[in-house]
C-alpha cells in the first residue's frame, strides 16, 4: 500500500473508497447458530450475502453442551441466531454458552437473534411460582449478550427485564399481506379474538384491514386443585377492640363493612359466547403463539355453529406441541398460518392445513441496520401499541 506524506513530513494512509469500507463492514459480521433452527440461520446469511460462521454445538453422552467456534471472532460483531423450540432448555443453554464463548474470545459485540423467546409466557407471578422471564433475561445479560433481536413477545413489558437493548420486531405486516393476497374474498371476513386478552391485537388487524371484529367471551371454569394448601384460608377475626382504636372524630369518617378482611368474590366465567356477527362470513382468529390448540379448536367449533363459512388461524409462532397437528387436522379450522420463527416441518407432515410465511428478510434487514448503526424506525412504521 502506497503511503503519502503531508507538509509536516508525517505519514498518513490514503483515503479508502466506499467499496473498501463496504467490504470491511461485511467482513466484520459473523453469523453463528445453534441446533434450534439452522435453516433460518442459513436463509438469513444468504439474504445478507455472507457465509454462515463455523460453529459446532453438540452434546456429550451426559448431555452437557459443547461449543466449538472454528473462525476467529476477535473484534467482530457476532450475531447468534437461536430460537425457542419444544426443547427450550437445551436451546437456552446453547445460546448462553455460545455467547460466553464469544465474550471470552474478545468479540466486539454479541447480538442474540431469538425470534421466539422461550419462557415468555411466564412473565407474571402465578400463585407461588416466579417470573421466569426475568431470570432468563439476567442470564442472557450475564453471558455476554449486548443486544437482543426478538419478534412478537407475549408481553411487551418483557423488554424491561433486560439491561441491554431489545428490538421487538413485528410479524403483523407479513400476516396482513397474507390475508390480502391469499384469502379469497377477504372483504367478507371478520377478525376474531379467541379471548378478551387478544382483543387489542385483533382490533389492530381489523382497523388496518377495515373489517369487523368479534370477541369470544367466557370459558369453562378451571378447577382449583390447590385449595387445601392454605392459600385461601381467611385471617382470624378480632372480636376485641384494638388497643389503638381511632378517635371519635376519625371514627365518624371511617366506614366498617365487616369484622376482619373481606372475602374475595369468586369469579364465575360464563359459557363461551360470541360478541359479534360471524354468520356467513370468513372468521380469522389472530394470536401471537399457537401451542396448545384445544382452546383454538373449541373456538372454531363455536364459530362453525354460529354460521362461519371458513375459519383461519394466524399467529407468529407455531410451537404446536404434543398432538396439536392431529387436533388441528380433525378440527373445523380450514387453514393455520404461522411464520418460520420456529421449525415445524414435522408438524406440517402431520397436518396439511399448516402454511408457513418466511420472515428471514425482516431479520436480515434488522441485522444490517444494527450493524450499520441505522435507525430501526422503518421496521416499526404504522405499528400501534396494540400490536
Amino acid at each position: 500500500m502506497l503511503l503519502q506524506r503531508n507538509k509536516l513530513g508525517s505519514v498518513r494512509p490514503p483515503k479508502r473508497c466506499r467499496s473498501d469500507m463496504d467490504n470491511t463492514s461485511t467482513s466484520d459480521i459473523v453469523i453463528i447458530n445453534g441446533n434450534s433452527h439452522p435453516d433460518l440461520a442459513n436463509m438469513v446469511a444468504e439474504r445478507m450475502g455472507i457465509k454462515n460462521g463455523g460453529c459446532s454445538v453438540f452434546h456429550k453422552s451426559n448431555r452437557e453442551t459443547i461449543v466449538e467456534i472454528s473462525d476467529s471472532v476477535r473484534g467482530k460483531d457476532i450475531y447468534i441466531i437461536q430460537t425457542g423450540t419444544k426443547d427450550a432448555n437445551n436451546n437456552i443453554m446453547e445460546l448462553l454458552i455460545m455467547a460466553y464463548a464469544c465474550k471470552t474470545s474478545s468479540a466486539r459485540s454479541i447480538v442474540g437473534v431469538i425470534p421466539y423467546l422461550p419462557y415468555s409466557k411466564q412473565c407474571k407471578m402465578r400463585k407461588r411460582g416466579c417470573i421466569v422471564s426475568k431470570l432468563l433475561a439476567k442470564m442472557m445479560c450475564t453471558s455476554g449478550l449486548t443486544h437482543i433481536i426478538t419478534m412478537d413477545l407475549h408481553q411487551k413489558e418483557i423488554q424491561g427485564f433486560f439491561d441491554i437493548p431489545v428490538d421487538n420486531l413485528r410479524a403483523s405486516p407479513f400476516l396482513l399481506q397474507y390475508i390480502q393476497e391469499s384469502i379469497p374474498d377477504y372483504r367478507n371476513s371478520v377478525i376474531v379474538a379467541r379471548n378478551p386478552g387478544v382483543a387489542k391485537k385483533a382490533n389492530s388487524y381489523a382497523e388496518r384491514l377495515r373489517l369487523g371484529l368479534a370477541v369470544i367471551h367466557g370459558e369453562q371454569k378451571e378447577t382449583d386443585a390447590d385449595e387445601v394448601d392454605g392459600r385461601y384460608s381467611p385471617p382470624p377475626t378480632r372480636n376485641s377492640t384494638p388497643q389503638h382504636a381511632p378517635s371519635s372524630s376519625n371514627r365518624q369518617r371511617t366506614t366498617s363493612v365487616s369484622v376482619g378482611v373481606p372475602e374475595h368474590i369468586v369469579k364465575v366465567k360464563p359459557p363461551l359466547t360470541i360478541v359479534g356477527d360471524v354468520s356467513g362470513r370468513i372468521a380469522i382468529m389472530v394470536d401471537d403463539l399457537i401451542d396448545d390448540v384445544q382452546a383454538f379448536v373449541a373456538a372454531a367449533e363455536m364459530l362453525k355453529e354460529n354460521g362461519a363459512c371458513k375459519i383461519y388461524v394466524l399467529a407468529t409462532h407455531g410451537l404446536l406441541s404434543s398432538d396439536a397437528p392431529r387436533q388441528l387436522e380433525e378440527s373445523p379450522i380450514d387453514e393455520i398460518v404461522v411464520t418460520n420463527t420456529i421449525p415445524h416441518e414435522i408438524q406440517k407432515l402431520q397436518c396439511h392445513k399448516i402454511k408457513t410465511i418466511d420472515i428471514s428478510i425482516l431479520i436480515a434487514e434488522a441485522i444490517r441496520r444494527i450493524h450499520n448503526k441505522e435507525s430501526m424506525s422503518y421496521l416499526f412504521r404504522n405499528v400501534t401499541l396494540e400490536d
